[in-house]
């Protein structure tokens, strides 16, 4: 499989990048890009979410009204849960979400994820291109001139230019991600992935 390249001009540049048929046109594997996506997203969760159990809340412990001939049922504490302010039942805990999931696994999801974006007609690669200063609307150009100026796109650096990626930073649909901690999350998240022509290989013998 091979692709052209393009410049940050949106040119064709006349050459082609060939990619390995082991990462790029794999048969995707759903379930294993379903465990890295999950497994993803899980560890974007702070997990400090915290409510007050009866036990926390502040308030008396006095028994407010007697036992028996009240007509209506018994209550210990003003604490009591089907009380306003009192203690939530089964409230949440702090805990951590994330799970173990196997580096093959994770590789397997990332060739399938790069696997299906190539078959929809969805990874570009362009030549290495660098910006002299850090403005954001040079890079505007340069998304403009590729045609991604209103679709989502990611950008996909090995060793990215630093006035690249502080010009990338203020595009909302835009993205400039290292090649060599690429997820499956982030592959299939963007719109149109963008991967530098030098990159290629890198990622190849990284996946």
């Amino acid at each position: 499989m091979e692709l052209k390249v393009y410049d940050s001009k949106g040119k064709d540049t006349g050459r082609t990048v060939k990619l390995s048929k082991e990462v790029f046109a794999i048969e995707p594997n759903e379930h294993a890009v379903y465990l890295a996506v999950k497994q993803y997203l899980a560890n974007q969760r702070q997990g400090t979410h915290k409510a007050k159990e009866r036990g926390e809340v502040r308030g008396s412990t006095r028994k407010i009204k007697k036992q028996k001939g009240t007509g209506t049922a018994r209550a210990g504490a003003i604490r009591n849960p089907l009380f306003k302010g009192g203690g939530r039942v089964f409230g949440p805990r702090p805990r951590n979400y994330s799970f173990k999931l196997n580096k093959k696994v994770k590789q397997l999801a990332r060739k399938s994820a790069l696997s299906s974006m190539l078959k929809d007609g969805n990874i570009m690669v362009v030549e290495n291109f660098e910006l002299e200063a850090p403005k954001t609307k040079e890079f505007a150009k340069v998304l403009k001139s590729l045609d991604l100026d209103n679709k989502k796109s990611t950008f996909v650096f090995v060793n990215p230019n630093k006035n690249v990626y502080l010009s990338s930073r203020n595009l909302p649909n835009s993205k400039l991600v290292n090649g060599l901690s690429l997820n499956t999350y982030e592959i299939l998240n963007a719109g149109k992935l963008v991967i530098s022509e030098d990159s290629i290989s890198k990622i190849e013998a990284n996946f």
